[in-house]
Parts: C-alpha cells; sequence; structure tokens
C-alpha cells in the first residue's frame, strides 16, 4: 500500500533528494491503478509544501541549497509591479531562519516569469540588521492558476485581455484566431448559442440561483472572459493566452458572481465521473442497514434553516427526563455513508473542501443529488444521521452522551424567522405548529441555560452584525440591511456547540487521531496595538504592564555614531497572559455604550483566525479546551473526515452495543466554571492557561491510532483551511461589489457614518444606516494640512487641532465610485471635529 511517509522516505535516500515519476513507479513496484493514486498522492505533497515539482516530473525534498541563500515559497504580487514571498516553514535551515523576520521583498525587475500566486525559488540577496530581506525569484516551482479572468480589448497590434485581479498587473496578449472558445461549455451549448434547455433545465452544478445567461456577441470590447495561459511570461515578454469562456458584460445580471468563481479560482463544475456516482447513489434504505441503527422516527424530531437552505445536514429535539435533566439529541445527516473514500465524489469534495454560499447563488461541496436530496434531512422521509444524544442539567454541564449511527424522518422543516415568530406569540404560526410550540419553547430554555454555561468559562460574543443583500422581485438589489441573529439562531448555534464538543472530547480521551478546530490566543503585537488604542476610549483587557522589548537596529547606531544622536528604539511586545475571559469582560463593560461598534471590531481584528488542524490547541474564542466541526458534512469536509473516524471507532472499539448497534459511550464532562477554574487551575486547565504543563498535556493526549494516518489529516486541514479562506474571500470580495454597485444610485447622497479605521492617507467610514464603507481620503480634508499620528491613531490639523479618531461620528457625501477597484470614496460634508479628549487622570 502507498503511503505519504514511504513516498517521502523513499525520495530522501535519493541523490540529491530528487526523484521521477517513473523513477518512483519502477522502484516502489507500482502497477495498474496505483499509478494514478502515486499522481494524486504527490500533488497532494506538492500542495502540502512537503515536496517541491522541480520538473514536469520530478519531485524533491525542500531544502535550502548549502551555501546559498535559497528558499522556496509562495508570491504575492502588489498591483504596482513589486511582490513578496512568503517563505515555507520547511525550506529554511536555522541558519536563514535566525536571521530572517518576515517575507521577502522582490523588486520589479527581479520578479522574472513568476505570476501572483505562484511557488517559486527565491535567492536572497539581501538581508538588513531588523531581519527585513531583498531578494530575486530564480525559477517558477510550481504555477498557481492556470487561468485568468479579466476584460478583452482590441489593439492595433494585438487583442488583449486586462486581468481583473490587479495583483496580476501584465495584460495577456491573445493570439489571433484565439478570441472565441473553441468547444461548447459544460452544459452542452454550441459556442455562441443560447440552449434553450437552459430555461427548463437547471444546472447540475448550483444549489441555488441561476447562472449567468452567456452568449456569444459579435463585438468582444470589453466583454469580461475567461483566458487559459499558454505561454507563460519572461522578463521582455507578456503571457499569452486564448480565451475559453465568455462570461459577458461586467455589469450583466449574475458575471459578478461568474467573475468571483473564477477570479479566486472556486472549483465549480463537477466532471462527469462525479456526477455518475451522485446519480447511482441508492436514496432506499436497506433492511439490513436500519438494524445496524437506532430509531428516532417515531420523536419529534425538525430542521430549522435560513428561508433559503436546501442542504439541511442538522436536525434537533430536545425533551425533559424525569430527573429533571434536559436531553438534548442532535441528529446529522450520515454522508459518509454515501461518500466513500477515494471515490470520486470524494476527491472532488476534498478539493473543493468547502461550499461557498453567495447572495444568490451557491457553489456546493458535493453534487446536487447528495446536498439537496439523500443526504439532506427533508421532511417526512427517512434518513440516515449520525446521532449524538446528550443528558444536561440545570447548569448546562454535559454529564454523559451517546454517540450513535440513527434513523429519523423530520417532523417539520422549520425556518429561524418561524420559530422566532412562535416563540414570541405569533397566533397563526402558533396555532399551524400548535403541536411542537411546547418542544421550541423547551428548546429556548436549554438553550439559555448553555449561553450562560458558555459565559461562566469566559467564551466571547462579539454579535457584529452581517450585511444582507436584499432583491427585488426582478433579481436586482433594493436595499443592505444588517442580518438579524434571533433567537432560532442562538438555539442552533448552542446545540450545534454542545455536539460538537462532546464528539471532539470522545474521540481524543480514545486516543484517536482526528481533525480540531482551533483557535489559538492572540499574537502579543496585536494585543499590544488593541491595548493602546483602547487606552484611548479609557479600557483596557486587563492584561497588566505589556512587557516590552526595546532594540536599537545596527543600521541606525552606525547612522547615529559620533553624531551626538540616539538611535530610535523599535518597541517589540514580548509574551502576555491573556484569556478569553478578559475579552468577555470587556465586552460586557462596552455594552451599549457609543464605542462598543468599533472596540467590537478592533477586538476581533486583534484575535487569530480559526483553522483546522490535527493538533489539539483548544478554541480561544469559545473558551473551549477541546472542540471540532461534526454538524456540516453536507458542506464541509473537515466534518466528513470526522464522521468516517467516528463510525471507525463506533465499528471496532464502541463501549455498548444494543444488537448489532455500535453505542459511543462519554461520561461526564469534567465542569470548567467554578471558581474560575478555566484559568485558575482544574484539573484540565485550558491551553492558555499558565498552569498547564504543555508539553505533558499533549503526550498525555498523544493520539496512539486512528483510521486515518496524522500526516494524511494534516494534509487534510491544510487544505480544509485554505478552501475556507478561498471561500471567505471570495464571499467578501462579492459583497463589497454589490455594495458598490448599490451605491452607484446614491452618488451625491449625505449620509451619517461612523469612522473605523484611521491610516496615514485618510479614515475609513461605516454608514450608520447602510452596512457600506468607503474612503476619506486625507487629501481631500483642505481646511488645513493634517498629519497622521501612528501612536495615537489620530489625523489632527497643525493649525486648528481639529482630531478625526477612532468612533467617531461624521456626516459624509458619497463622492465617487471607483469602477476598477470597485471601491467607495466619500467626502466630508459636516464635519465634527474633536479638541484634545481629556484622558483618564489628567488635569
Amino acid at each position: 500500500m502507498i503511503s505519504d511517509s514511504a513516498i517521502l522516505k523513499k525520495i530522501e535516500r535519493q541523490p540529491k533528494r530528487t526523484a521521477g515519476f517513473k523513477q518512483l513507479v519502477r522502484e516502489m513496484g507500482i502497477h495498474g491503478d496505483a499509478r494514478r493514486e502515486l499522481s494524486e498522492r504527490l500533488k497532494r505533497l506538492v500542495s502540502g509544501k512537503q515536496l517541491v515539482q522541480v520538473d514536469s516530473d520530478r519531485y524533491a525534498i525542500p531544502q535550502a541549497s548549502s551555501g546559498k541563500n535559497l528558499i522556496v515559497g509562495r508570491l504575492s504580487m502588489h498591483r504596482d509591479g513589486f511582490g513578496f514571498v512568503i517563505p515555507d516553514a520547511s525550506a529554511l535551515d536555522e541558519r536563514l531562519k535566525a536571521r530572517l523576520s518576515g517575507d521577502i521583498f522582490i523588486p520589479p525587475p527581479a520578479v522574472g516569469s513568476a505570476m501572483h500566486g505562484d511557488r517559486v525559488l527565491v535567492e536572497i540577496t539581501t538581508i538588513r540588521p531588523d531581519g527585513r530581506a531583498e531578494g530575486r525569484i530564480v525559477r517558477p516551482l510550481h504555477r498557481a492558476h492556470s487561468t485568468v479572468v479579466g476584460i478583452f480589448h482590441y489593439g492595433n497590434r494585438y487583442n488583449y485581455v486586462t486581468p481583473l485581479d490587479r495583483k496580476i498587473s501584465q495584460e495577456i496578449i491573445i493570439p489571433k484566431g484565439l478570441e472565441l472558445p473553441e468547444k461548447a461549455s459544460d452544459d452542452g451549448a454550441a459556442p455562441g448559442k443560447e440552449d434553450k434547455r437552459k430555461k427548463t433545465k437547471k444546472s447540475v452544478h448550483r444549489v441555488l440561483g441561476e447562472e449567468a445567461k452567456r452568449t456569444r456577441p459579435d463585438n468582444l470590447e470589453n466583454v469580461v472572459v475567461d483566458v487559459e495561459i499558454t505561454d507563460w511570461p519572461t522578463a521582455t515578454q507578456n503571457p499569452r493566452g486564448r480565451v475559453v469562456e465568455i462570461l459577458g458584460y461586467e455589469d450583466d445580471f449574475g458575471v459578478d458572481v461568474e467573475i468571483m468563481i473564477r477570479k479566486h479560482h472556486l472549483p465549480h463544475r463537477f466532471p462527469p465521473e462525479v456526477l455518475e456516482e451522485a446519480q447511482e447513489a441508492e436514496p432506499l434504505i436497506p433492511a439490513s442497514e436500519l438494524k445496524k441503527r437506532r430509531d428516532f422516527r417515531a420523536l419529534p424530531i425538525v430542521t430549522i434553516d435560513g428561508e433559503t437552505a436546501r442542504d439541511f445536514d442538522d436536525a434537533v429535539t430536545v425533551r425533559r427526563l424525569k430527573n429533571g435533566n434536559f436531553e438534548l439529541q442532535v441528529h446529522i445527516a450520515d454522508v459518509a455513508q454515501y461518500v466513500i473514500p477515494d471515490s470520486a465524489i470524494d476527491q472532488e469534495a476534498r478539493l473543493r473542501g468547502t461550499s461557498v454560499y453567495f447572495p444568490d447563488r451557491a457553489v456546493p461541496m458535493l453534487p446536487l443529488e447528495l446536498s439537496t436530496d439523500i443526504c439532506s434531512l427533508r421532511p417526512q422521509v427517512d434518513r440516515l444521521v449520525m446521532s449524538c444524544v446528550m443528558e444536561i442539567d440545570h447548569r448546562g454541564e454535559i454529564l454523559g452522551c451517546e454517540l450513535c449511527p440513527g434513523v429519523i424522518r423530520s417532523a417539520e422543516r422549520m425556518t429561524y424567522t418561524n420559530v422566532k415568530a412562535v416563540l414570541e406569540g405569533d397566533p397563526v404560526l402558533r396555532k399551524r405548529y400548535a403541536s411542537l410550540v411546547e418542544l421550541f419553547e423547551t428548546m429556548r430554555e436549554l438553550a439559555m441555560i448553555l449561553n450562560r454555561k458558555r459565559e461562566r468559562r469566559g467564551s466571547i460574543d462579539f454579535d457584529l452584525p452581517e450585511p444582507v443583500i436584499e432583491f427585488d422581485e426582478h433579481g436586482l438589489m433594493k436595499s443592505i440591511t444588517r442580518s438579524e441573529r434571533n433567537i432560532a439562531n442562538r438555539i442552533i448555534e448552542e446545540f450545534m456547540l454542545s455536539a460538537n464538543e462532546s464528539v471532539a472530547g470522545y474521540l481524543e480521551n480514545k486516543r484517536v487521531a482526528s481533525i480540531y478546530r482551533v483557535h489559538e490566543k492572540p499574537d502579543p503585537k496585536r494585543v499590544y496595538e488593541f491595548e493602546i488604542i483602547a487606552s484611548t476610549f479609557g479600557y483596557s483587557l486587563g492584561v497588566g504592564p505589556l512587557p516590552i522589548q526595546r532594540i536599537q537596529p545596527k543600521t541606525d547606531r552606525r547612522a547615529n555614531y559620533g553624531t551626538g544622536k540616539r538611535a530610535r528604539e523599535i518597541e517589540i511586545p514580548k509574551e502576555v497572559h491573556i484569556t478569553p475571559r478578559m475579552y468577555q469582560k470587556l465586552t460586557e463593560k462596552i455594552a451599549g455604550k457609543p464605542e462598543e461598534r468599533i472596540l467590537s471590531y478592533l477586538m476581533l481584528r486583534s484575535l487569530k483566525q480559526a483553522r483546522y488542524s490535527e493538533e489539539n490547541l483548544g478554541h480561544f474564542a469559545l473558551a473551549a479546551p477541546t472542540y471540532t466541526h461534526f454538524t456540516s458534512p453536507i458542506r464541509r469536509y473537515p466534518d466528513l473526515i470526522i464522521h468516517r473516524i467516528l463510525k471507525d471507532v463506533l465499528r471496532d472499539s464502541a463501549e455498548m452495543r444494543d444488537g448489532e448497534i455500535a453505542i459511543g459511550v462519554s461520561g461526564r464532562q469534567p465542569s470548567r466554571d467554578e471558581s474560575d477554574t478555566l484559568e485558575t487551575g482544574s484539573s484540565k486547565p485550558s491551553p492558555w492557561s499558565k498552569r498547564r504543563d504543555h508539553a505533558t498535556h499533549q503526550q498525555s493526549l498523544k493520539p496512539l491510532r486512528g483510521p486515518i494516518p496524522i500526516e494524511e489529516l494534516h494534509d487534510i486541514a491544510e487544505e480544509s483551511s485554505q478552501s475556507e479562506r478561498r471561500a471567505d474571500e471570495a464571499e467578501r470580495e462579492l459583497m463589497e461589489w454589490k455594495k458598490a454597485k448599490f451605491m452607484e444610485d446614491h452618488v451625491g447622497e449625505d449620509f451619517d457614518g461612523l469612522i473605523i479605521s484611521v491610516t496615514k492617507f485618510g479614515f475609513f467610514v461605516e454608514l450608520t444606516d447602510l452596512f457600506v464603507e468607503g474612503l476619506v481620503p486625507l487629501a481631500t480634508l483642505t481646511d488645513d494640512r493634517y498629519v497622521y499620528h501612528e501612536n495615537t491613531r489620530e489625523i489632527i490639523g497643525q493649525r486648528n487641532h481639529k482630531i478625526y479618531r477612532l468612533g467617531q461620528k461624521v456626516r459624509v457625501i458619497v463622492d465617487r465610485i471607483d469602477p476598477v477597484e470597485k471601491k467607495i470614496q466619500f467626502a466630508l460634508l459636516e464635519e465634527e471635529p474633536q479638541r484634545g479628549r481629556k484622558r483618564a487622570g489628567r488635569r
């Protein structure tokens, strides 16, 4: 059997630690279908940065060349032509690691033939005393993307495409004859002709919404196209390519979504073999399978989702036990029953990593046959599930839980809006759902108990609103509003959190290798920066005096030698003791205050981004020592992996059996909320506790076994984290485009706003009534000469001493919309400057 470790060991033994594909096939004795598996594993090792592809079929172990400053990393370009290389940690030797600080600057002439996102080999030419480095790209090792989306233009000498991604600064030349796609689209329509069947046949590649109707215009000027690069750039020549897809004009309905999908390279077309597998999935449940599952079909189990949702992967019910405790049942779609490891569907799901949700459309992780039908927990239909049944006391402590395969029949498909209305006493809906009213009230009671438990242990809840775009009956935007997080949302959140923690704790205590959802404690530098800003409002996280290390760069000391001037000092924060409860207490202090919005926003920015990891590092924001994602396997690949691991554990080592039904049993979860023991000395301290011996703790819970090797779990966690970030970026950028498009009709109108960020080139304002941000450039403040003060994050007039600072209310006019960058620019209409806020303790 081929494994990643066997491949790496084989390559490490080779001269120069390099081997070709055919050499590996020959020396490892690989035949038949195993060749394809080897190819897939090599690709994953390259994407996981454990190997470097040095040629079309040769692979090497990443390493710095002996005696040379050569490293491997990913290139991030700037629209002005320069770039930065983010080094791979595995490619740095100890000598370079000790000298380098941050990324490597690449000036425009040294970029060579590389493009944004490529993995490159870099020679470091200069390392400054402060650790900043400059270098040149020797050669690209792996091209990030073979296609680019952009605007087509006709030229006198040649036709070209201007990329919409401003980080790709070079125009792509389109040779004559390559302006039009060669073959039909995947939906079967000939190029240039609109398939009439599209009006009746929905695309197999989307969950929601209609794809942009694409026709081939006679004139391609200013039309958005997708280009496949055929010739990569050189130092003297632009890249060349051919048009593979015509999307339409940028302002056409639906084209903006199609642009985002291709700009962020989201996989959006299911290969034929994936669709074939999905269509062959058996919807009927065999009697032999039912014998292996606990039957929950007689219980009042419901799904609660948004109005437009079609992929229902969780269902819940609650009942009160005779001893006064609650029994919470969380039933999750058993996707692992239908998606077999290494099948075509599984490989595509791993590639996608997550479903991507846009305002009017979604790109699913799984084909529609599974995501909206066979796996989806639709009402009044038998569905297979993985069930987590928890007993919870009146303080919210989970006294025990049982994990088992089950079968349910959802009693009702509920929406957040309807559940909220029922709980608020809507007579029509209470009559319609009369049999479920008591259930919803019990759910609310339990959710509030669970929420209070999380508050006691220090969980952070910023409750920041998110933008929601509302459309009219013609599919056009009519407004941008703030999302409402009502009691029904909170019910589902609390129930899913409890199930995720229970499953994570069960697998960790079994010493089984798994994937965790981790959120590490904030970086000291971010905490330091937040404390400086918060102090201007009279607040603090309560971390005490921040330990600061002051250093003087050697270059400054040399420059000032003999001049009598003191070299400038750089302040670097040292490690600080920070806990979730500190953030929680501050959110309670600022609740309802004018500065709540801005300080909550800044607190959120000071935190790290949650990610997936094979190592349990705890979840800082939830104040949870152990956490995973188990509840959304239809739309998240890590959840599917957790289901596979759990099913394997239950099959081999279940604590209890009821006939053929394997049941995992977890005992009482240790209480962590009394006397603040989460941070001050429980038997199982949190990952951010001073009292924890981290090395000993990690060793005591080190996985001893598992159906998936730890190396593969690492790769899956890395890939899934990257897929999640890619999806978030696409969703966020599309939202900014939609906002800019909406504000085009409001140019010249004035609004109230709040300053949410201050920079050296101006300040950003968020409109009070609309969830829209824009920049007030420093150059537009013409009544004085204004200067940015970095230490206080303020812009101050030198003569009149007007101050613009974070959290300040202003009146702005929508000045202009940048059609290229899709950025909104404001101008101050009615200034409300402040003169020197009094500091606490000063007279």
